[in-house]
Protein backbone atom coordinates (compact mmCIF):
# COMPACT_ATOMS: atom_id res chain seq x y z
CA UNK A 1 0.00 0.00 0.00
CA UNK A 2 3.26 2.23 -0.16
CA UNK A 3 2.22 5.89 -1.68
CA UNK A 4 -1.42 4.92 -1.87
CA UNK A 5 -4.43 6.41 -0.66
CA UNK A 6 -7.24 5.14 1.08
CA UNK A 7 -10.39 6.80 2.32
CA UNK A 8 -12.30 5.74 5.30
CA UNK A 9 -15.84 6.71 6.76
CA UNK A 10 -16.15 6.48 10.70
CA UNK A 11 -12.83 6.21 10.65
CA UNK A 12 -12.02 7.58 14.69
CA UNK A 13 -13.08 4.62 16.51
CA UNK A 14 -13.87 0.92 16.72
CA UNK A 15 -13.37 -1.06 13.25
CA UNK A 16 -13.19 2.08 10.99
CA UNK A 17 -10.47 3.20 12.82
CA UNK A 18 -8.47 -0.46 13.04
CA UNK A 19 -8.53 -0.60 9.42
CA UNK A 20 -7.23 3.13 9.13
CA UNK A 21 -4.27 2.08 11.29
CA UNK A 22 -3.80 -1.77 9.73
CA UNK A 23 -3.61 0.56 6.20
CA UNK A 24 -1.29 3.02 7.61
CA UNK A 25 1.02 0.80 8.65
CA UNK A 26 1.37 -0.77 5.51
CA UNK A 27 2.28 2.51 3.93
CA UNK A 28 -1.02 4.07 3.14
CA UNK A 29 -2.26 7.98 3.42
CA UNK A 30 -5.35 8.14 4.88
CA UNK A 31 -8.51 10.57 4.54
CA UNK A 32 -10.52 9.61 7.74
CA UNK A 33 -14.29 10.46 7.71
CA UNK A 34 -16.94 11.44 10.59
CA UNK A 35 -18.54 13.80 12.47
CA UNK A 36 -16.56 14.62 16.00
CA UNK A 37 -13.53 17.07 14.56
CA UNK A 38 -11.82 16.59 18.12
CA UNK A 39 -11.67 12.79 17.58
CA UNK A 40 -10.96 13.15 13.83
CA UNK A 41 -7.81 15.42 14.64
CA UNK A 42 -6.93 12.71 17.43
CA UNK A 43 -6.51 10.05 14.90
CA UNK A 44 -5.07 12.12 12.09
CA UNK A 45 -2.00 12.34 14.75
CA UNK A 46 -2.09 8.91 15.66
CA UNK A 47 -1.47 7.91 11.99
CA UNK A 48 0.65 9.98 11.17
CA UNK A 49 3.42 8.30 13.73
CA UNK A 50 3.36 5.81 11.19
CA UNK A 51 5.38 8.19 8.50
CA UNK A 52 2.07 8.79 6.35
CA UNK A 53 -0.01 11.66 5.29
CA UNK A 54 -3.39 11.61 6.73
CA UNK A 55 -5.83 14.27 6.05
CA UNK A 56 -9.94 14.58 7.40
CA UNK A 57 -13.02 15.85 6.43
CA UNK A 58 -16.04 16.35 8.85
CA UNK A 59 -19.18 15.68 7.02
CA UNK A 60 -22.26 13.73 6.88
CA UNK A 61 -21.97 11.32 4.24
CA UNK A 62 -25.40 10.56 3.91
CA UNK A 63 -25.82 14.06 2.12
CA UNK A 64 -25.01 13.96 -1.12
CA UNK A 65 -22.68 17.06 -1.32
CA UNK A 66 -21.07 16.32 1.66
CA UNK A 67 -19.54 13.16 0.31
CA UNK A 68 -19.00 15.09 -2.79
CA UNK A 69 -16.70 17.17 -0.83
CA UNK A 70 -15.02 14.58 1.07
CA UNK A 71 -13.88 12.67 -2.25
CA UNK A 72 -12.74 16.43 -3.52
CA UNK A 73 -10.97 16.93 -0.20
CA UNK A 74 -9.17 13.49 -1.41
CA UNK A 75 -8.41 14.40 -4.87
CA UNK A 76 -6.57 17.68 -3.56
CA UNK A 77 -4.81 15.99 -1.44
CA UNK A 78 -3.30 12.89 -3.01
CA UNK A 79 -3.26 11.95 -6.64
CA UNK A 80 -5.65 8.83 -7.05
CA UNK A 81 -7.65 7.38 -4.25
CA UNK A 82 -7.05 3.61 -4.77
CA UNK A 83 -9.51 2.51 -1.62
CA UNK A 84 -12.55 3.63 -0.83
CA UNK A 85 -14.10 1.91 2.71
CA UNK A 86 -17.61 2.73 3.33
CA UNK A 87 -17.35 1.45 7.32
CA UNK A 88 -19.40 4.70 8.85
CA UNK A 89 -22.85 3.02 9.83
CA UNK A 90 -25.27 3.71 13.07
CA UNK A 91 -28.25 2.29 14.72
CA UNK A 92 -31.48 3.45 16.50
CA UNK A 93 -32.53 0.11 17.64
CA UNK A 94 -36.04 -0.20 19.00
CA UNK A 95 -39.07 -3.45 17.98
CA UNK A 96 -40.72 -2.71 14.89
CA UNK A 97 -44.13 -1.86 16.28
CA UNK A 98 -42.15 0.71 18.03
CA UNK A 99 -39.97 2.24 15.43
CA UNK A 100 -40.48 5.91 14.87
CA UNK A 101 -40.60 6.44 10.98
CA UNK A 102 -36.97 8.57 12.16
CA UNK A 103 -35.61 5.57 13.90
CA UNK A 104 -36.20 3.75 10.34
CA UNK A 105 -35.21 6.92 8.04
CA UNK A 106 -31.61 7.63 10.35
CA UNK A 107 -30.61 4.09 10.08
CA UNK A 108 -31.13 3.75 6.30
CA UNK A 109 -30.44 7.32 5.52
CA UNK A 110 -26.57 6.72 7.14
CA UNK A 111 -26.03 3.23 6.37
CA UNK A 112 -27.49 2.28 2.88
CA UNK A 113 -27.78 6.02 1.40
CA UNK A 114 -24.53 7.14 2.70
CA UNK A 115 -22.32 4.26 1.21
CA UNK A 116 -24.87 5.14 -2.42
CA UNK A 117 -23.23 8.33 -2.06
CA UNK A 118 -19.44 8.22 -1.27
CA UNK A 119 -19.24 5.43 -4.10
CA UNK A 120 -21.06 7.08 -6.71
CA UNK A 121 -18.92 10.41 -6.02
CA UNK A 122 -15.52 8.08 -6.16
CA UNK A 123 -16.52 6.65 -9.21
CA UNK A 124 -16.47 9.19 -11.02
CA UNK A 125 -12.40 9.22 -10.17
CA UNK A 126 -11.67 5.50 -10.25
CA UNK A 127 -13.27 4.79 -13.59
CA UNK A 128 -11.10 7.38 -15.13
CA UNK A 129 -8.20 5.91 -13.01
CA UNK A 130 -9.42 2.57 -14.52
CA UNK A 131 -8.19 1.11 -11.10
CA UNK A 132 -9.82 1.10 -7.16
CA UNK A 133 -11.26 -0.65 -4.65
CA UNK A 134 -14.36 -0.13 -2.81
CA UNK A 135 -15.22 -2.36 0.49
CA UNK A 136 -18.34 -1.98 2.22
CA UNK A 137 -19.11 -2.95 5.38
CA UNK A 138 -22.41 -4.62 6.29
CA UNK A 139 -23.15 -7.23 8.86
CA UNK A 140 -24.25 -10.69 9.98
CA UNK A 141 -27.38 -8.95 10.32
CA UNK A 142 -27.65 -8.17 6.84
CA UNK A 143 -28.01 -12.27 7.02
CA UNK A 144 -29.78 -13.25 10.30
CA UNK A 145 -32.09 -10.36 10.58
CA UNK A 146 -32.11 -9.01 14.69
CA UNK A 147 -34.76 -8.58 17.27
CA UNK A 148 -35.03 -4.38 17.51
CA UNK A 149 -32.59 -3.96 14.35
CA UNK A 150 -35.00 -4.45 11.52
CA UNK A 151 -33.80 -1.03 10.35
CA UNK A 152 -30.32 -1.50 10.94
CA UNK A 153 -30.78 -5.29 9.36
CA UNK A 154 -32.34 -3.96 6.31
CA UNK A 155 -30.02 -1.48 5.57
CA UNK A 156 -27.13 -4.36 5.67
CA UNK A 157 -28.74 -6.81 4.03
CA UNK A 158 -29.49 -3.92 0.96
CA UNK A 159 -25.57 -3.69 1.09
CA UNK A 160 -25.25 -7.28 -0.35
CA UNK A 161 -27.03 -6.56 -3.06
CA UNK A 162 -26.05 -3.17 -3.95
CA UNK A 163 -22.39 -3.82 -3.96
CA UNK A 164 -23.03 -7.10 -6.11
CA UNK A 165 -24.21 -5.08 -8.69
CA UNK A 166 -21.59 -1.92 -8.40
CA UNK A 167 -18.99 -5.03 -9.07
CA UNK A 168 -20.75 -6.23 -12.58
CA UNK A 169 -21.04 -2.44 -13.75
CA UNK A 170 -17.22 -1.26 -12.93
CA UNK A 171 -15.34 -4.41 -13.16
CA UNK A 172 -14.36 -4.06 -16.96
CA UNK A 173 -12.80 -0.69 -15.94
CA UNK A 174 -10.64 -2.89 -13.38
CA UNK A 175 -12.19 -1.48 -10.40
CA UNK A 176 -13.45 -3.96 -7.76
CA UNK A 177 -16.30 -3.75 -5.07
CA UNK A 178 -16.58 -6.05 -1.91
CA UNK A 179 -18.83 -6.79 1.02
CA UNK A 180 -17.22 -7.88 4.82
CA UNK A 181 -19.53 -9.27 7.04
CA UNK A 182 -18.42 -8.95 10.33
CA UNK A 183 -20.11 -10.48 13.00
CA UNK A 184 -19.89 -9.65 16.75
CA UNK A 185 -16.74 -7.44 16.97
CA UNK A 186 -15.54 -6.38 20.14
CA UNK A 187 -16.48 -2.70 19.79
CA UNK A 188 -18.44 0.26 21.44
CA UNK A 189 -21.55 -1.15 20.32
CA UNK A 190 -20.70 -4.68 22.03
CA UNK A 191 -19.55 -3.25 25.22
CA UNK A 192 -22.62 -1.90 26.25
CA UNK A 193 -24.48 -5.61 26.10
CA UNK A 194 -24.45 -6.90 29.56
CA UNK A 195 -22.15 -9.83 30.62
CA UNK A 196 -25.16 -11.98 30.88
CA UNK A 197 -26.26 -10.94 27.01
CA UNK A 198 -22.15 -10.97 25.94
CA UNK A 199 -22.20 -14.91 27.22
CA UNK A 200 -24.71 -16.36 25.51
CA UNK A 201 -24.41 -14.66 22.28
CA UNK A 202 -20.55 -16.21 22.62
CA UNK A 203 -22.41 -19.38 22.80
CA UNK A 204 -23.50 -19.27 19.63
CA UNK A 205 -20.04 -18.62 17.88
CA UNK A 206 -18.63 -21.24 16.78
CA UNK A 207 -15.28 -20.02 17.91
CA UNK A 208 -16.00 -18.87 21.22
CA UNK A 209 -15.22 -15.35 21.41
CA UNK A 210 -16.33 -11.96 19.99
CA UNK A 211 -13.51 -11.04 16.83
CA UNK A 212 -11.63 -7.32 16.93
CA UNK A 213 -11.50 -4.92 15.11
CA UNK A 214 -8.23 -5.92 13.88
CA UNK A 215 -9.32 -9.21 12.61
CA UNK A 216 -11.79 -7.15 10.08
CA UNK A 217 -8.70 -4.60 9.50
CA UNK A 218 -6.82 -7.42 8.05
CA UNK A 219 -9.61 -8.96 6.00
CA UNK A 220 -10.43 -5.49 4.44
CA UNK A 221 -6.60 -5.44 3.92
CA UNK A 222 -6.55 -8.02 2.01
CA UNK A 223 -9.66 -7.39 0.23
CA UNK A 224 -8.11 -4.06 -1.29
CA UNK A 225 -5.16 -5.95 -2.12
CA UNK A 226 -6.60 -8.79 -4.14
CA UNK A 227 -6.88 -8.02 -7.30
CA UNK A 228 -8.72 -11.02 -8.82
CA UNK A 229 -11.42 -10.85 -6.19
CA UNK A 230 -14.79 -8.57 -6.90
CA UNK A 231 -18.44 -8.50 -6.05
CA UNK A 232 -17.74 -11.19 -2.92
CA UNK A 233 -19.07 -11.05 0.67
CA UNK A 234 -15.69 -12.13 2.96
CA UNK A 235 -17.86 -13.28 6.28
CA UNK A 236 -15.61 -12.27 9.89
CA UNK A 237 -17.79 -13.84 11.95
CA UNK A 238 -16.15 -16.67 13.93
CA UNK A 239 -18.33 -19.18 11.71
CA UNK A 240 -21.34 -17.44 13.83
CA UNK A 241 -23.72 -17.43 10.38
CA UNK A 242 -22.02 -21.45 8.67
Amino acid sequence: MTSKTAIVTGGTRGIGKAIAVKFAKNGANIVLNALNEELLIKTCKEIEQFGVKCTYFKGDISDMKSSELLIEHARKNFINIDVLVNNAGITRDNLIVRMSEQEWDEVIKVNLKGTFNCTKMVLKLMLKQKKGSIINISSIVGNTGNVGQANYSASKAAIFGFTKSVAKEVARKNVRCNVISPGFIDTDMTKKLSDEIKEKYKKIIPLGRFGMPEEIADACYFLANAEYITGQVLAVDGGTDM
